[in-house]
């Protein structure tokens, strides 16, 4: 069964189908290698200059180390009070650290401090090892997940960013891996991402200050995220997020020659989202969209809910219309409550712009032969 209703709303295409204007006409970023600016929920672009180029992304990869922690914990292989042991490979990273010693334990939720607020490298091959067995295994695992996502220009030699040069990725792969570590990570990545100081070692001799390399998260409202990185091959590079009236933006830009330049332009790229769009929620979770009728069942008719909420970006001065219509894949009895029975589609233009799962809000049983006979000769006579 399909059912359109029209409705005047507005709305830019997603992803592949929306129209990109570049950065560099609006001089949005002028002086990055390469800019994204995108809608965390739905991966609409917003505005876009070199996304595919391949760059060198320093610590901006701490984002997919990041990411492979968080599956870690959802899948519970891993725990937030797990304390892990340092290894003498850990301990010997240069660069950004905090200065872990070879056999030193430490939790894994203060590991993740000291990776996302001081990207410290030595942090994240310690958590890589504990994941994979090995720091070679972790870099393998990357590199797979970053297949899984459909990154288009991303390649990893190690979990830190430290030079290397086959390790690259692009400005739309990282943005995309920060809509993804965003989905993953909830609010627990913002309560540690959102800090600008912390502690780790609290409760010794060697407490030690943690100060995010982030400076956005106290010059920018909204911001609560995410990384930064700098190698002299890589130059300056930020992948940001901030989030204001329900809109929840992502911004990167790479290879800048100065910190404050840096921040100055992705600040830029993301007060051009928040003047420009809003977010727009059809309907919320759990809200009745239609009722449906079920052939064969106990019940006639059973509401069809939203899994989750069904919303899409919307430019604020545009006035193009939008469809939407239910899909239904499967309405055989017996039906779980919960279970999947279709999706309703965004529509622009008759093509799709978006994709929600619809759901009942009860059980629904099959009638049984006796009743199936009943009906039959109740509909004959």
């Amino acid at each position: 069964m399909i059912k359109k209703i029209f409705i005047c709303l507005s709305v830019m295409f997603l992803c592949l189908t929306i129209p990109r204007v570049h950065a560099e006409e609006l001089k949005l970023a002028p002086n990055a290698a390469a800019s994204v600016l995108m809608e965390a929920s739905t991966k609409q672009v917003l505005n876009s200059s070199h996304e595919n180029d391949k760059l060198f992304p320093a610590s901006t990869t701490k984002i997919m180390t990041m990411i492979l922690l968080f599956e870690a914990i959802n899948k519970g292989t891993l725990k937030w009070d797990d304390v892990l042991t340092c290894s003498a490979y850990a301990a010997s990273m240069g660069g950004s650290q905090v200065y872990l010693e070879e056999g030193e334990k430490m939790s894994v939720s203060d590991l993740f401090k000291a990776i996302s607020i001081a990207s410290g490298n030595d942090a994240c091959v310690m958590v890589g090892e504990r994941i994979a067995g090995s720091n070679d295994g972790f870099v393998k695992m990357m590199n797979e997940k970053a297949k899984e996502l459909n990154l288009v220009s991303t390649h990893f030699m190690n979990a830190t960013g430290l030079h290397d040069d086959n390790h690259y990725t692009c400005a739309i792969d990282l943005a995309i891996m920060a809509a993804y570590l965003i989905q993953i990570g909830g609010e627990r990545l913002f309560q540690t991402t959102s800090l600008y100081d912390s502690y780790i070692r609290e409760n010794s001799a060697q407490k030690f200050w943690l100060v995010n390399t982030n400076k956005l998260l106290k010059s920018y409202e909204g911001a609560d995220g995410l990384k930064t990185g700098y190698t002299k091959e890589a130059g300056y590079c930020i992948v940001s997020t901030a989030k204001r009236n329900g809109l929840r933006l992502i911004a990167v830009v790479l290879k800048e020659s100065d910190p404050k330049v840096r921040n100055q332009e992705v600040s830029q790229l993301l007060d051009y989202g928040f003047s420009l769009y809003e977010n727009v929620i059809l309907f919320k979770k759990d809200d009745v969209i239609e009722k449906v009728k079920i052939e064969n069942a106990k019940v006639k008719t059973v509401d069809v809910i939203c899994k989750e909420d069904v919303v899409y970006v919307k430019d604020k001065s545009s006035t193009d219309e939008v469809t939407y219509e239910i899909n239904y894949t499967d309405l055989l009895p017996p039906i779980k409550k919960g279970e999947t029975i279709g999706h309703i589609l965004l529509m622009k233009s008759d093509v799709n712009i978006g994709s929600f799962e619809v759901t009942i809000n009860q059980d629904i049983e099959a009638l049984t032969l006796p009743e199936k006979m009943y009906n039959y000769l109740k509909a004959f006579i």
